[in-house]
C-alpha cells in the first residue's frame, strides 16, 4: 500500500512536517540521513536547498533534485504521529 503524499513543508531542524492523502500528519527528520547516504549532505552544505522540497508528481515521495528524494512509504513509516 502507498501512502501519498498530499503537502509537505520544511520545518526548523531539518525536519518536514508531511500530510498524507489519509488526513494524517507526521513529523519526519531528516537529519541521520546524512550519515547514512552522501547526497543528502547536500541539504546543509548548499544554502536554502532543504527548504526547495517538492511533492513529487502522483504523491508517491518528496524531492529536493535529482539526487536527493525519499518514498511515501519512508516518510510515512519513519514519521512521528502529530496528535
Amino acid at each position: 500500500m502507498f501512502y501519498k503524499v498530499r503537502s509537505v513543508e520544511p520545518l526548523e531542524e531539518y525536519r518536514l512536517l508531511v500530510c498524507f492523502e489519509t488526513g494524517e500528519s507526521k513529523n519526519y527528520d531528516v537529519k541521520p540521513l546524512f550519515d547514512k547516504w552522501e547526497p543528502f549532505k547536500d541539504l546543509v552544505s548548499i544554502k536554502g536547498l532543504f527548504e526547495q522540497v517538492k511533492v513529487d508528481a502522483g504523491g508517491y515521495g518528496i524531492s529536493w533534485n535529482d539526487d536527493i528524494d525519499l518514498s511515501c512509504n519512508e516518510l510515512y513509516e519513519n514519521g512521528q504521529i502529530i496528535k
